[in-house]
Parts: structure tokens; C-alpha cells; sequence
């Protein structure tokens, strides 16, 4: 089950750490975020390392659908509401920031890149949409409305937000890592202040940055509390059509569009790790019933953290840590994301004030419903009995029947059929 991307990139080699090193920077974690903040340092000049325990994006990254966008859904509304005007135009700038950034960088690197508008659409409700598009009209972005979509059904409405961009992100992450201090094969076993200790030597950093997808350390900043984990799959198919552009239905359980070269991609089947969903299942009812002469050519599936409030996690690990960072929480807007973690920690790293960071603080209130439903999962997988517990935190592990894993409803972190780890946040295989 690999993805599209895997299965057409040339994959980079990086050697495995070999004896203790110091360094002012330490970057732990080799996805999309990781990757960038070493490209960020490594131009600014400041000494970095990136340690990822397997290989380079090996995790979540290689089975993103690959949009770059600052439409994260029918979010700016929510954000205005949440955190006031000044936060949410914050939000947008970050990420126009970030996509002008991909944009730049993709000049120089062959990795498919591709201008095309971003739309979110809503079946059955109209006036999401316009409340919406009143928000971004607050915050002065060009959005349009439209009902009028390429998709094989009505709707209510979409929002449109014109010149964003989709590309390949293996062949963008094979161009951008050439040159860059990376270890593979490097997995943290602890962190003793700001020494990491591996099975290969022991790194000596001034500051360390946590880009592990879930961040790994329990006892600060309570991400335990503050994240779920959410899966989604897709499929890619031959004899489809070009639907020339990228599109996200408002609900949390719809689908997703997008083109790459002669492949249609479509997303869904979403639902909490460890929770039942229609997963693959209902894109290829879909695909039967919308488009019968398709032919499936790939299908994979993903993993996000999903955070309390719809904003990432970006910024000082917790309130009562120093010289520690983190990037979580991308809430399935991972590409655009990982380009604004790197903005932002880059400039904090180096003791600089950020204009975006404020929006993104990890230490800013936990107070959202979610934390209920957070807190409720936990507390019920703690008490479930049964003999297969996950060693993050002790949480009953549920069978996975159509992907043969068995997942943490807690925390999301997953493992083969027989107790290999495959997602964080746990650190270590089942035991036996």
C-alpha cells in the first residue's frame, strides 16, 4: 500500500549518526517540517542536524494528498470567531507567506508544480459559505462564490480562492534536502536537557526543534490532551476527469479532489484513529456509481493530528521548557503548514520575534469542547480491558480490519499484526 508518491520518486540516502557531535540546532524528525526547518537554517547559516529515525519521509508525509493552500476548510470564520480579526489575518498571511515561499523554491526544482485555485464546498448549506466569504472579506483576500463545480453532484456553494498550488512532495523534498546535514536510521531514545541520546552517539545541541508528527516527550505541554489523531484514505484513478483545480467539502466526514498528471485523486472515508469509517470502501462505491470506465491505479491512506481549536501547534514545546520547540497539530493542512513551522522556528531559534507566531502558540488556551471528547476517549480506552494496551500511554488497542493494524483510539499511534510501530506517539513495538 504505497502511495503515488512513493512509488514515483527516487528516494535520497543519508548516512546513519555515527559518534557524538555537538550542534547548535537539533532537528528531530525527517518529514516535511523537518526538512524545511534544515533548509531554513542551513540557508540563514546557522549549524544544524536532522536525526529521523527510518528514512526521510517516511512517516505522514509520503501519503499526503500534496495541496499547498491557505484554505484550510471553512476556517477564517472559526478563527474570527475564536481569536479575533488581528489572529485570523495572521493565519492567512502566514500561509500566503508559505505558499509564496513553495512557490519561489519550485522554480528550481523539478517536483510538478502547479498553480490552481482551491475551492471548499458545501452540499446542503449555503450559508456557510457566505458567512465565509464575509470573514475574508474582513481580512481583504479575493475570494469568490460559486456554485457551479467539475464534480458529479450539486452544491450549495464553494468558496474560491484563486492562485494556490498542488505538486509532487517527494521529488520537491529529493531537490531541497541536497547538501543538508541529515541522519537517518537515528532514532532518539532521550532527551537529557538539550543532549539527545541515540544508539549511535549522543548529540550536544543549544536548542532542539520536535518535528515527529505527535511530539513524542508526555510530561510537557500535555499534546496528549490537546491532540487526536484522524485517518483518511484515497485512491487514485486512470479514466477519470480533470477536474482542474483542488476541492474539500466543509464536512469533516466528505471527499476531496485533485489531479495529478492523467490520475484523479479522490479523498475520504475519514474517522478517528482506532474509530470505524467508510476508508476505502466508500471512494470505490463512489468511484463506481460517478465515474464507471475508471480504472483504481493507487490507493493509500494518512494519519493527522488534529488539534483542540482548528490552529497547528507551532512555537516553545511548553510554557515550563526552554531552548525546546515543536510543529504539530497541522489538522490535515500539512504541506502548507510544515513551509510556516519553518518560518516561525526558524526566526525563534535564533531568538527572533516572528510576525505569525502569536496565532500559533502552543501555550495558548486548551479550553474547547474537543478537550472533552479528548479527555472522554482517553479515560474510556484506559478502562477497556483488554491485553493488547498501547505502550504510549497504557490505552486499549482496537482492531483495524481493513488495514490489519491495530490502532490507539487514545492518541493514534498504530502497529502492524504482529506489534510492529507504524505512527507515533508511541516509541516502542508491542510487546509480546
Amino acid at each position: 500500500m504505497e502511495s503515488l508518491w512513493e512509488q514515483t520518486w527516487t528516494k535520497p540516502a543519508f548516512p546513519a549518526l555515527d559518534g557524538d557531535r555537538n550542534t547548535e540546532v537539533l532537528i528531530i524528525g525527517g518529514g516535511m517540517a523537518g526538512v524545511l526547518c534544515a533548509y531554513q537554517l542551513h540557508c540563514t547559516g546557522v549549524p544544524y542536524m536532522l536525526v529521523e529515525a527510518e528514512t526521510l519521509c517516511s512517516g505522514i508525509t509520503k501519503n499526503t494528498t500534496a495541496k499547498i493552500t491557505s484554505q484550510h476548510g471553512l476556517i477564517y470564520d472559526k478563527l474570527i470567531s475564536r481569536f479575533g480579526v488581528e489572529r485570523a489575518k495572521q493565519y492567512l498571511a502566514a500561509n500566503q507567506a508559505a505558499l509564496q515561499t513553495y512557490r519561489e523554491l519550485c522554480r528550481k526544482i523539478d517536483c510538478d508544480f502547479e498553480e490552481k485555485a482551491a475551492y471548499t464546498y458545501s452540499l446542503d448549506d449555503r450559508r456557510k459559505i457566505d458567512r465565509e466569504l464575509k470573514a475574508l472579506e474582513k481580512l481583504g483576500f479575493p475570494a469568490e462564490f460559486t456554485d457551479e463545480l467539475p464534480l458529479p453532484f450539486p452544491v450549495a456553494g464553494a468558496v474560491r480562492f484563486p492562485n494556490q498550488a498542488q505538486f509532487h512532495p517527494l521529488k520537491f523534498v529529493s531537490g531541497i534536502t541536497k547538501g543538508l546535514h541529515i541522519y537517518e536510521h537515528t532514532r532518539v531514545r532521550e532527551l537529557m536537557g538539550t543532549t539527545a541520546v541515540t544508539d549511535h552517539g549522543r548529540v550536544h545541541a543549544k536548542k532542539i526543534i520536535v518535528t515527529t508528527h505527535f511530539p513524542f516527550l508526555n510530561k510537557h505541554g500535555s499534546y496528549f490532551l490537546k491532540l487526536y489523531q484522524h485517518r483518511s484514505y484515497v485512491i487514485a484513478l486512470q479514466n477519470a476527469p480533470d477536474v482542474d483545480g483542488m476541492y474539500l467539502d466543509e464536512a469533516q466526514a466528505g471527499m476531496s479532489f485533485r489531479n495529478y498528471n492523467n490520475l484523479l485523486l479522490i479523498g475520504g472515508g475519514d474517522h478517528r484513529t482506532g474509530k470505524k469509517g467508510g476508508g476505502w470502501q466508500e471512494l470505490r462505491d463512489f468511484a463506481h456509481r460517478h465515474y464507471p470506465q475508471a480504472k483504481e491505479k493507487y490507493y493509500w491512506a494518512t494519519q493527522d493530528c488534529m488539534s483542540l481549536d482548528g490552529a497547528p501547534y507551532i512555537g516553545p514545546y511548553s510554557a515550563s521548557t526552554t531552548d525546546l520547540y515543536v510543529a504539530t497539530g497541522f489538522n490535515k493542512w500539512g504541506m502548507t503548514t510544515s513551509m510556516v513551522s519553518a518560518m516561525i522556528l526558524t526566526d525563534l531559534v535564533q531568538g527572533k520575534e516572528n510576525p505569525y507566531g502569536a496565532v500559533f502558540s502552543p501555550s495558548r488556551s486548551i479550553l474547547h469542547p474537543q478537550l472533552v471528547v479528548n479527555g472522554f476517549e482517553a479515560v474510556a480506552n484506559l478502562l477497556t480491558p483488554t491485553a493488547k494496551r498501547c505502550p504510549h500511554l497504557g490505552c486499549a488497542l482496537k482492531w483495524n480490519p481493513m488495514e490489519h493494524t491495530w490502532d490507539c483510539p487514545c492518541h493514534g499511534s498504530r502497529f502492524t499484526e504482529d506489534g510492529k510501530l507504524i505512527d507515533n506517539p508511541a516509541t516502542d513495538h508491542l510487546k509480546h
